[in-house]
Formats: structure tokens, sequence, C-alpha cells
């Protein structure tokens, strides 16, 4: 395939061909006879964006769940409103906000919803609320977990850090990525790093399915247990960090966790630790201390970050992937529950950056949206939904902000490029940068290839349907 007249990101306006997965010349460059020609029309071309940070199965079955929070849901009539659907199976909830009617309870839920099993996530994804009907047909399949809070004899509802227990007890089956890849795609996303804490073999085995049925187009880099150290990866799949879930209300032993970053540096694998909030962050720094660090070794989110705590980072030498449009998403909340003299320390980006610390960005979808360029927009506005600021200094330039999704997923302090012989995973604009950093939105996307095949394309753009025929060659 040629793609001709592109704007090549970081590099001069020329045509390129792809051939056999990887960019195999740039420059002037003449069609084949029967070549397919993409004509760019000076877009600009940029290197497929790689969201660092995303759970697949959580996001693809998040979309076939009920909103229960805002913007959607604000007050408790429309939390009511939500549940009421028809039907007698299960009802999922998600992204409950406790300001919405507090923490709930089973009596809450039979309320407005007792003829069926309803259960709804909070904000955090790490708390389920059951009705009385969700409890009974639980209890039949399984024997109640730690996690099923009862007060008194009485079952409350709440199950707290279950996932795995949920999961099990339901014989809930892995979901279809069609539609999560595809929107992926859309907004020019070539490549994901799913880090949940529990991946292990057979999430590989899942995802080899979905990549090799089409349904997932994207390359993955698979964080998780220690166990996927021995697994056996599929084209476009690879192993990637151990994932550390830290709780602030449950700090594990830390013996217990320095063994376990000790073991994953034994396998040559990096450590991702999860920390939002500032307790979070000193005891995963205290750890890293303790057990050694590893190039590559990443603080996920840093939610709080301090400049003492920045200094820290900085002296051992770790990663951090953060999520920018969290200030856009949640930023209101933000101002609501966090104290103003800590605004400033919120998902920090340009203090990281000016100290030298490797920073790159991700969804941790479902928990935000999976469009990239809303983050590299927030992360240029610092503003949130309703126009408020929250630490307007952190904020990055348009390609400082876009440079977050192209770091390469093995190695974040490496910049993917496009040159030749790099793989052809791109992503081509339907306007100059000039233009699209102005906007910096995913309906700017008209193009995305991997390994050399065009896996989203907008074809009701006629320039853009012309440029797919063949051409004859010069």
């Amino acid at each position: 395939m040629l793609i001709r007249d592109a704007e090549i990101w970081d590099g001069p306006r020329a045509d390129l061909r792809l051939a056999d997965g990887r960019i195999a010349a740039i420059g002037c460059l003449s069609p084949r006879a029967g070549e397919r020609v993409v004509e760019a029309g000076g877009g600009a071309l940029l290197p497929g964006l790689h969201d660092h940070h995303i759970h697949l199965a959580a996001t693809a079955v998040a979309r076939q769940s009920v909103r229960c929070g805002p913007p959607e849901v604000c007050d408790e009539a429309g939390l009511a409103a939500a549940l009421a659907r028809p039907g007698h199976g299960w009802l999922r909830g998600i992204g409950y906000d406790e300001r919405i009617a507090g923490m709930l309870d089973r009596g809450q839920l039979d309320t407005l919803c007792r003829h069926r099993p309803v259960r709804i996530q909070d904000r955090t994804g790490r708390m389920w609320f059951l009705n009385s009907r969700a409890i009974e047909v639980l209890l039949d399949l399984a024997a109640p977990p730690p996690g099923l809070e009862r007060i008194g004899g009485v079952w409350t509802g709440r199950l707290f850090d279950e996932d795995s227990w949920l999961r099990s007890t339901l014989s809930a089956s892995p979901p279809d990525l069609a539609q999560l890849g595809s929107d992926l795609a859309q907004a020019g996303v070539t490549g994901v790093t799913d880090l949940s804490p529990a991946n292990d073999s057979a999430t590989l085995d899942w995802l080899a399915q979905e990549r090799s049925s089409g349904r997932l187009p994207q390359n993955c880099l698979v964080g998780g247990t220690h166990g996927l150290a021995e697994a056996t990866y599929a084209p476009g799949l690879a192993c990637g960090p151990y994932k550390l879930h830290l709780h602030e209300s449950a700090l594990p032993d830390i013996d217990d966790v320095v063994a376990r970053v000790a073991l994953a540096h034994r396998q040559q694998r990096v450590t991702a630790i999860h920390c939002t909030s500032e307790t979070e962050l000193v005891f995963a720094l205290a750890v890293l201390r303790a057990a050694g660090v590893s190039h590559g070794d990443r603080i996920e989110h840093a939610g709080i970050a301090t400049d003492e705590l920045i200094a820290q980072i900085v002296e051992l030498g770790l990663h951090v992937v953060s999520q920018p449009h969290f200030i856009e998403e949640r930023g209101d909340r933000y101002r609501e529950t966090i104290a103003r003299s800590e605004w400033p320390w919120l998902y920090r980006l340009r203090s990281f950056l000016d100290t030298g610390v490797i920073l790159a960005a991700g969804s941790d979808a479902p928990y935000g949206g999976v469009d990239p360029w809303l983050g590299i927009r927030a992360a240029t506005t610092r503003l949130t939904r309703l126009g408020k600021p929250i630490g307007a200094g952190e904020a990055l330039s348009a390609e400082a902000a876009l440079q977050l999704y192209l770091a390469d997923p093995a190695d974040l302090a490496r910049t993917r490029t496009i040159a030749v012989g790099q793989p052809a995973d791109l992503c081509l604009l339907d306007r100059p940068w000039a233009s699209a950093r102005t906007r910096l939105h995913a309906r700017d996307v008209r193009a995305t290839w991997i390994a050399g095949r065009l896996v989203n394309d907008r074809v009701d753009q006629a320039p853009f349907e012309r440029g797919l025929r063949a051409e004859p060659a010069a």
C-alpha cells in the first residue's frame, strides 16, 4: 500500500510505502501497478496511539451495563429511572457515586428494584451493591466470600473487592471485544496495555482468540500476575508488567510486597504499582526502595504527588503513567471533595516532565473514557467539565500531550517514530497538525493501520474514497 503526500510526524511531507507489516520506504514514491493508494492530502500522519493503561474485559462489559452515576445519573430519582428497566434477569449498573444516595444497601435497592437481581458497581470499581434478590441468587450458587458484608447477622448488600468471586460464581464468559476494538481503531489507537491485576494464562487464551478472530485488532501488552512470565504468547500479545494494586484502606504487609516485586524483577519484568492516593504512593516508594528498582518500574496514576514525592520518583528513576482526562471527567468532584490546597498535586504532568520523569498516559477504562484525544485535550487545558481549572501550571503543549500516547509500551523512555523498518502502526488525520492541534478530536482521525493493515477508514470523505482505488504505475 502507498500513502501519498502525508505530513509525517516530526518529519517531512512525503509518501510512504507499507509492506509486510512495516514501513518499506519513505520519499517521493510512484505507485506500482495494482498498488492500493491512499491520498493523504497533507494530513498529519502519526505513529499509532497507545493506551498505556486499560482494562479490556471490564470496559467491554461496562458497555453492556446501565450507567448509575454522573453525568447520566445525578440524583436518587435518576437512579430509580435507570433501574426501572423491563426484564427479569440480572441488571448490572456501573459508575455509582455515593453523592447520589449515600452508601447503598440492600434495603435501598429493594425499594428501587425488587423483582430482579441487581448489582451496582461504585465509581472506584472496588465495591458492589446488591439487592436482596441478587444476594439470594449468589448464595444459592456459592458460599459467601469474606468481602460480603454482614452486620448483626444480616447481609447489608455491600460486596468489597470480590470481582473474582462474582465472575466464578456467575460463570461469566469473557466478553466480545469487537466493538471496543473498533472504537479504539477509530480513535487511532493501535496498541493497548491491559493492566488488570488478575490477568493470567486464561486471559491470554481469551485475548489470543479475540485477536485471531479480528475482533481485537490492537497489539496488546498484557500485565498482571507473576504467572504471565511463564505463559506462551500468540502474535500481537506480549508479556507486560507485574501489576500491584494498592488500597489505602488495607495496605498489605510490606515485606510480602517487597518479595513479590523482587520476584517480578527476577522474571525480568517491571512492576506497575497502582497509586491514586498520597498514602499509597508513599507506601509504593518504600517498597521499591527495599526491593530495588529495575529500569521501567512504574507508578500507575500518581493521583496525588507532592513535590517531595516527585523528587523521590526522580531519585529512584521511576516512570509514571497518568490519566490526564480525569481532570475533565472527575475534576468537578475533586473540587468538591478534595482540599483546595491539594488541587495543584492532582494528576500532575508538567512537573513530572520538567524534573525528567518518563511520563506516559492511559485511559484506565472503564473507570475513564477510552478516547485518547480527550486525554490529550485535557492535558492542554486542565479544565473540568464545568470549565473550572485544576493545576493550570501542569498543562502541556499539544505536542507534549500527544507524546504521552506515543511511548513504546515495552520501554516508556523510547518514543515510537515513523521510519523505514518500523512497524506500520499508523494514524492519519484529515488535516495538517497545525490545524489538528487546535482541535485535538478523534473525529479528525481519517485512517488507522496496524501492522500495515487498514483497520479503520472514513470512506465518507470523497477524496479518501478516490484514494483507495488502485492507480497504474507512472
